[in-house]
């Protein structure tokens, strides 16, 4: 299977999708999973790489693998993602999201956004997002020039923040949301499937760095017939 630059391997697609479901509630404690040829073929992936996916799985204490029985499901209240921060799942929950870079520009700070980070200038980056496949959301996100000057889309992972925190030592730590009620940009690509100007549930992010600084404000525009905003409390 090829992949795009700055993408998951296909593993940790897999391990991410699973974890994501454990959090949804998808994949409930004591579980036990179908077989693994047989769940390999059901993800269209090779046994080999399920595998992988299992013991990472096992790693993080999410699964117990019985010899001669089978895999079964360990739940825990806070299961460690690379999407922790990610709050749109699938109407039925769970789903493993995917980015397609639409655009990365570096761009003076726009009148409107909330104050963040130094710098006059940020890097704005768009985004679709998809789950598990389905356009779910748009994404703009402003990441504040001072942490590096230049980005090239395909140095992009299909998550921002292991890209944040593998090339630029940033960390974001704490985040606020704001939902709310918008309207589709005019740059929405026609994969969307909404046309610009409808209406969209819409959230803004003011994320902050390791030491406390506003490093980012991002805007995420998503379908409602597709996705759901969850936060769970621990």
């Amino acid at each position: 299977m090829t992949q795009p630059p700055g993408s998951l391997p296909i593993y940790l697609q897999i391990t991410e999708l699973l974890v994501r479901d454990i959090a949804a509630g998808r994949l409930i404690d004591g579980e036990r999973l179908a077989p693994e040829r047989e769940m390999a073929e059901q993800l269209g992936i090779a046994v080999g790489t399920l595998r992988k996916a299992l013991a990472e799985l096992q790693a993080r204490g999410l699964l117990e693998r019985v010899q001669g029985s089978g895999n079964y499901i360990k739940a825990v209240s806070d299961p460690k993602s690379l999407y922790s921060m990610f709050r749109l799942e699938l109407i039925g929950g769970g789903g493993l999201p995917t980015a397609e870079v639409l655009e990365v520009k570096r761009l003076p700070k726009p009148e409107g956004l909330p104050e963040f980070g130094t710098s006059g200038a940020a890097h704005r980056i768009r985004r679709l997002r998809r789950l598990s496949g389905k356009p779910a959301a748009l994404e703009e996100i402003w990441l504040d020039a001072s942490y590096v000057s230049q980005i090239a889309p395909e140095d992009l992972s299909e998550s921002l923040y292991l890209y944040y925190r593998t090339k630029l030592s940033l960390w974001i730590t704490r985040a606020e949301d704001q939902a709310g009620l918008d309207t589709v940009p005019d740059w929405a690509p026609a994969a969307f499937g909404h046309p610009a100007g409808a209406p969209a549930p819409h959230v803004l992010r003011i994320s902050q760095d390791q030491d406390g600084a506003r490093a980012e404000v991002s805007r995420t525009w998503f379908d409602h017939t597709v996705a759901r905003y969850v936060a769970r409390l621990k």
